[in-house]
């Protein structure tokens, strides 16, 4: 899988990688699990009364969620997605279905998978929803919380299908929140740059994507969407970092493309070009080159060229293609800011006010 980063100011860095949109399909199994199952049966010391009453709240949880998720098969590759209301849509990642337009799900109930289609994938914000083209009677909703005001420290569960598993459960706490994550391209899905992330310790796994992050009132409180790895671990996993898209998100996102089929209100700032990242002599990154601009979008009006390089928004530094667009994800529509860019060996300034993506 590829690696992306999330930004720590402009130089801390921590690498990120896609939770799985390529699982690929076929059973799974394990023979530690096997094991477990065929040898003898152990004994399991009394629970302290706090430690039972959460375990209690646990089962209660998943007991009323796990049947609102679902296991996606798009083409070869497994993720997992969220039933949203009651006429058989299903929100999940944009990079869970990539550039399929046709699915395989299969719910907590279907004893085989049912057939859906693409309504509409918005891989600006990795969110998508599909619906069932014939809904089965007795679906059961997810409830969406409010995720503006989730704390760090909260317990939470991460529900989905990690490495094809259906209907697993990991455990652990909202870390921060507020965070914004690059993500990589591929698979059809061309990445992406979102704010406000919600990062939790709860085990995120490939397949995880497009299913539930949970809160203890059995309401959904974000989608998982990323894990992380470590770059000095050669990419090897970096245990207990994995970032939700918020649920207020998720709600904006798929309200839209569910009444009008698109998303019309993103709410997320554009300069109206498409860039790349450049380097200097030495090789190092040193701005995002405009490569085209939008006719008559705010960076046109504001006098900007194809192979300006832009190297300043606001008062951010951009040294990379990311590093504009994580700029941007703070940005609102409507607001005004100077860019500052190079042509011809001259460094510019321009007043723009931003669009809207």
């Amino acid at each position: 899988m590829d690696a992306s980063r999330i930004r720590a100011g402009r130089r801390g860095a921590v690498a990120v990688v896609l939770v799985c949109a390529a699982v690929l399909g076929g059973g799974c199994s394990s023979p530690a699990a096997k094991a477990r199952k065929d040898g003898p049966p152990t004994a399991q010391a009394a629970l302290p009364m706090a430690a039972d009453d959460l375990q209690d709240q646990y089962q209660k949880v998943i007991k009323d969620v796990l049947r609102s998720v679902v296991q996606i098969q798009a083409g070869p590759s497994l993720g997992s997605g969220v039933i949203y209301g009651d006429k058989g849509h299903i929100v999940t990642n944009a990079h869970v279905i990539g550039s399929e337009k046709t699915f395989r799900v299969t719910t907590a109930r279907s004893e085989d998978p049912l057939t859906a289609t693409l309504v509409y994938s918005y891989p600006e914000q990795d969110l998508a929803v599909i619906k069932l083209d014939k809904a089965p009677a007795g679906l059961h909703p997810a409830v969406f919380g409010d995720s503006d005001k989730v704390e760090v420290g909260q317990i939470v569960l991460a529900m989905g299908s990690p490495l094809g598993l259906a209907s697993s459960v990991t455990q652990g706490i909202v870390s921060a929140t507020g965070r914004t994550v690059s993500e990589p391209g591929g698979d059809g899905s061309p990445g992406a740059t979102i704010p406000n992330m919600v990062q939790t310790s709860a085990a995120i796994n490939p397949g995880n994507s497009g299913g539930a992050l949970v809160n203890l009132n059995s309401q959904v409180i974000g989608i998982p969407t990323l894990g992380a790895t470590d770059p000095g671990m050669q990419g090897g996993a970096a245990p207990g970092i994995g970032f939700a898209i918020p649920a207020s998100m998720v709600r904006t996102v798929a309200g839209q493309i569910i009444a009008t089929g698109k998303v019309t209100d993103s709410g997320r700032a554009a300069l109206g070009v498409t860039v790349r990242t450049v380097v200097d002599e030495g090789y190092r990154p040193a701005g995002a080159a405009v490569v085209t601009v939008q006719r008559g979008g705010p960076a046109a009006k504001a006098g900007l060229e194809a192979g300006d390089v832009i190297t300043r928004l606001g008062d951010s530094p951009v040294d990379t293609a990311t590093e504009l667009a994580a700029v941007l994800a703070g940005k609102k529509p409507g607001e005004k800011v100077t860019v500052t860019y190079e042509r011809s060996d001259s460094r510019h300034r321009a007043e723009v006010t931003l669009g809207e993506q």
